[in-house]
């Protein structure tokens, strides 16, 4: 097929129903709408997603959260509870190529809306389950929001400084992590069912999605019965790699490689730590991490941030250095606006807002952000009537029973 067939992204001729609310489920609708798919988002009526209300917004304005993860998505609402918008669900499942949500397990299955019932009626179904503790295991059924999942995964142990207890990343990371997870899982299970004609189910526990961003934690206690420990802007024994101070601010410096450290060692006016054998080797650095790092940091303290920068981007002295952003340098830079990392997308309030454009690009069938978060229910006609073939009467029978 050709890029011309997918004109608003690779996954455009395929359609999700999000049942999920606030972050682990709907992120996971984001992705997939940013890359194109047709994604309904079902809330139960006069309800709705808790993030149409969560956010920094002032009194009486409209959530500045909900315009990112709701973007790209059509909305309709749905009570589940009610054997009749179970029996509509089931219609729509019939019509779908992925089922997304992140209840409580077991949620579903008390409804009747377990995989068994929804598999029978489209064989080629992927549903993806997003969930605390996974579908299975004695946990299973616990509530698990991301900082439980963050902490039992082991992340909440190793973030911080040494001197302060356990933090939290800033951002609801293991959230986003298991919809990531469950993205990568719902796009391979795709791929099978093109050869198959079968669909499947995605298990993405947010405590598993944490625990396979750990690196080596679980290796380095098993055989060295080593326990990674907080250790703020270090990578022990990786050195230099730290912020430092300057003159206006500060600026962090990679240089732990050892080619590298010889570019910062000339750009520092010491070529000749470069071969000494305090420094000459990773091992060496490492050992004297403290050291370098307290001498690094008497050179760039005698400069401004914006010298540091100028000198190592120098091709002779080069060296990955940068300043740590907050959003008010991302939307001056020119590196974010070369490559439009930031976007304008409309708003019913605001008029525009700006907020991170897709990822990643794709060179023949890139996703873009199409549609602006929908109001609850906008597009209740447009999926009932069109979709589904729904009359007037049964309309109004429907919302008058308080099923849509």
């Amino acid at each position: 097929m050709s890029a011309a067939t997918f004109p608003h992204g690779p996954l455009s001729d395929l359609r999700v129903l999000e049942l999920g609310t606030l972050l682990a489920g709907p992120f996971c609708g984001q992705l997939l709408g940013d890359l194109g798919a047709e994604v309904i988002k079902i809330e139960p009526p006069g309800q709705g997603d808790p993030m149409r209300v969560w956010g920094r917004q002032k009194e009486g304005e409209p959530s500045l959260w909900w315009p990112v993860v709701g973007r790209n998505k059509k909305a309709i609402t749905l009570d589940l509870r009610q054997a009749e918008g179970q029996s509509i669900l089931r219609e729509l499942v019939a019509k779908a190529d992925f089922l997304l949500e992140n209840f409580r397990p077991g949620t579903l299955e008390k409804w009747g809306l377990g995989w068994s019932e929804l598999s029978a009626i489209n064989p080629r179904l992927i549903m993806i389950r997003v969930s605390g503790f996974g579908q299975t295991g004695p946990r299973a059924k616990d509530p698990g929001f991301g900082a439980i999942g963050e902490a039992m995964g082991g992340l909440r142990y190793v973030v911080g400084d040494p001197s302060t207890p356990p933090s939290r990343m800033g951002i609801s990371i293991g959230d986003s992590l298991a919809a990531t997870f469950a993205c990568v899982g719902a796009l391979s299970a795709l791929h099978y069912r093109e050869k198959t004609g079968r669909g499947q189910v995605i298990d993405s526990a947010i405590y598993e999605a944490v625990l396979n961003m750990m690196e080596s934690l679980i290796t380095d206690y098993d055989k060295r019965a080593f326990i990674r420990e907080r250790t703020g802007a270090i990578l022990p024994n990786v050195a230099p790699s730290n912020v430092y101070p300057t003159k206006d601010g500060l600026v962090l410096i990679a240089a732990n490689q050892d080619t590298v450290f010889s570019r910062l060692a000339l750009a520092m006016g010491e070529p000749e730590l470069a071969t000494h054998p305090d420094y000459s080797t990773h091992q060496a650095r490492g050992a004297r991490q403290q050291e370098l790092d307290a001498r690094v940091g008497r050179w760039t303290e005698t400069l401004t941030t914006a010298e540091v920068l100028e000198i190592l981007a120098r091709p002779e002295t080069a060296v990955p250095s940068g300043l740590i952003y907050r959003a008010p340098d991302m939307l001056t830079d020119p590196h974010f606006a070369a490559r439009n990392a930031i976007v304008d997308t409309p708003h019913p309030v605001f008029g525009t807002l700006k907020m991170q454009n897709v990822a990643p690009k794709l060179s023949e069938t890139p996703g873009g952000i199409r549609s602006p978060a929908p109001e609850m229910g906008a597009n209740n006609e447009e999926i009932y009537r069109t979709l589904l073939g729904k009359s007037e009467a049964q309309m109004v029978s429907l919302k008058s029973a308080g099923v849509i």
